[in-house]
């Protein structure tokens, strides 16, 4: 069976949901949007709190692992990656950061053309409905609900008087003029409690639309080319292959693991690799695959004097009350999500922006129900990760074999400097010194990771080496520039053949300094009027 479109996304995630909006928005051109997953019709994923145990469930991700790494004990990691509509927006943890307007202008400086802090802003601004309103940094009435996390359950103001009280600053936003220091935690949910995927604030409002195809459970094998134009797509929907074609462009929407793995599959990426594959490379680019970066983290745990955690939260009978207030009135302890602050700081005056994230949480992130009397509570805990913002490492995505069927061959190649150690030391430094400061010092009882004991270098190398983990933040796989090497130029256009565009994390240059759905989003607002020809907004 063949169907013809104007418009072909595959992967209807964080990004693709914002392109089927806006390409199908004027009824002009038709629009078929492919994805692997199914319904994000679910409490537990529209519920804010309820990502604690949507985490890793199979029918809603992936399922990836990242191959061992030596320096990591030979540990692989997980890697999660939302397999749903709506994607990594509809089962991440919902945090709103934008990071620091020196990321994007390093995109531009480094042949992003287009793509500066000036550039973007009017996209942030367009994609969002702040709590705040509209103002010169923030939008008030897109369709991203962004609200503040209510952290008065959350320990927030012991979080932010011991920073203060280490020497950082607070910022009232993050995404304003002050990027950096500690500020209350923002995150995509709107005011009725509910989560604000992309799914949700993007596709659903489009779903209705006669020109708006959206097919779940299509998993695509390949893209098709006639010459070095592409044409469409070959799926795998319902127990058969099908074909659709694209008169105007197929763009690829699957994200940082699985755009490189189409590209690939499809002849565009390293030859040789390819040919190891039994893959004729249609277009020789050795960079598809290639730059993966993930910001690490290490989990920074201390144990309290008093019960004075959100584990008093999920004692089994106050959440049933609590899933019950949130179905009912959209409000409580569930309806949101439970970071008691962030920060951004810099561990060197001599860095032009921040160079670790620190997430403070009241209770382990792994925390679960719990009742007394029955079963082994968990102890009462403060946790903070500390994450390493600009990493020098770089991984790679490659093909395991010419099966669409089997996953991409994901290696992090995390600590492959001994910058990256030193960078993760420093944040270890300085979430120590927050936690020695009152008020945090009166209520801590005992630092249980990495442990009082691990003082020197190789001990907390030791500590990072076994307990590494990651953010799922993977971007850069195929990405853009000016450069005849970038994958994609600066309109998001794949280079060597036509119709072709890439619209993800996978086309960032670099980083974010901060959780990078947010970028993720804008980069597909500006990308969908790049693909319709029309003038980009105005730099702010």
């Amino acid at each position: 069976m063949e169907r013809e479109f104007d418009y072909i996304i595959v992967g209807a995630g964080s990004a693709g949901c914002v392109l089927a909006n806006r390409l199908s928005e004027d009824g002009e051109a038709s629009v078929l949007l492919l994805e692997a997953g199914g319904s994000d019709r679910n409490w537990l994923l529209e519920m804010p709190l309820g990502f604690m145990m949507a985490a890793g469930k199979p029918a809603l991700d992936w399922g990836y692992q990242s191959v061992p790494n030596e320096r990591m004990v030979g540990r692989s990691v997980p890697v999660p990656r939302g397999r749903v509509l709506g994607g990594c927006s509809t089962v991440n943890g919902m945090i709103y950061m934008r990071g620091n307007s020196a990321d994007y202008d390093g995109w531009a400086q480094q042949g992003a053309r287009g793509w500066s802090y000036a550039d973007v802003l009017p996209y942030f601004r367009k994609m969002e409905t702040s709590w705040r309103g509209a103002d010169p940094w923030h939008g008030g009435d897109g369709p991203l609900a962004v609200t503040p996390v209510d952290d008065r359950h959350l320990l927030g103001q012991q979080f932010r008087a011991a920073s203060v009280a280490a020497g950082h600053a607070a910022s009232d936003d993050l995404s304003g003029a002050q990027q950096e220091g500690f500020s209350r935690c923002e995150v995509t949910v709107d005011k009725r409690g509910r989560r604000s995927s992309t799914s949700r604030a993007y596709l659903e409002p489009a779903r209705s639309r006669p020109n708006l195809t959206v097919q779940s459970g299509a998993r695509a094998n390949r893209i098709l080319f006639e010459g070095k134009r592409a044409v469409g797509i070959e799926y795998y929907c319902e127990g058969r292959n099908h074909i659709a074609r694209a008169r105007r462009e197929v763009i690829l929407s699957g994200g940082a693991y699985n755009s490189p793995q189409l590209l690939m599959l499809s002849g565009i990426g390293p030859a040789e690799q390819l040919a190891e594959r039994g893959i004729t490379a249609l277009v020789d680019a050795p960079q598809v695959g290639r730059n993966l970066s993930e910001h690490p983290l290490v989990y920074m745990t201390f144990a309290v004097k008093e019960p004075v955690t959100f584990l008093r939260n999920l004692r089994f009978d106050r959440a049933a009350r609590s899933v019950m207030r949130w179905l009912l009135t959209g409000k409580g302890e569930f309806a949101s999500q439970i970071t008691g602050g962030v920060l951004l700081m810099r561990t060197r005056p001599e860095l032009e922006r921040p160079d670790i994230q620190l997430v403070f949480l009241p209770v382990r992130l792994d925390g679960r129900l719990w009742y007394p009397g029955i079963g082994q509570r968990q102890e009462h805990v403060l946790s903070v990760m500390v994450i390493q913002l600009h990493p020098e490492s770089r991984g790679s995505v490659e093909l395991q074999s010419a099966s669409p069927y089997d996953p991409p061959k994901i290696d992090l190649n995390l600590l492959s400097t001994q910058g990256d150690f030193a960078d993760i030391r420093r944040g270890i430094a300085e979430t120590r010194k927050i936690f020695a400061a009152e008020p945090l010092a009166s209520m801590v009882r005992a630092e249980l990771a990495p442990g009082s004991d691990a003082q020197d270098e190789a001990a907390l190398d030791e500590f990072i080496r076994n307990n590494l983990k990651i953010t799922q933040h993977p971007c850069g796989t195929c990405g853009m520039g000016e450069d005849p090497g970038a994958v994609v130029d600066s309109e998001l256009r794949v280079r060597g053949v036509e119709g072709l565009r890439v619209v993800d994390a996978s086309v960032m240059p670099d980083e974010v300094g901060a959780n990078i759905n947010a970028a993720v989003i804008m980069i597909a607002e500006r990308a969908a009027d790049l693909i319709r020809g029309k003038t980009p907004l105005a730099p702010a």
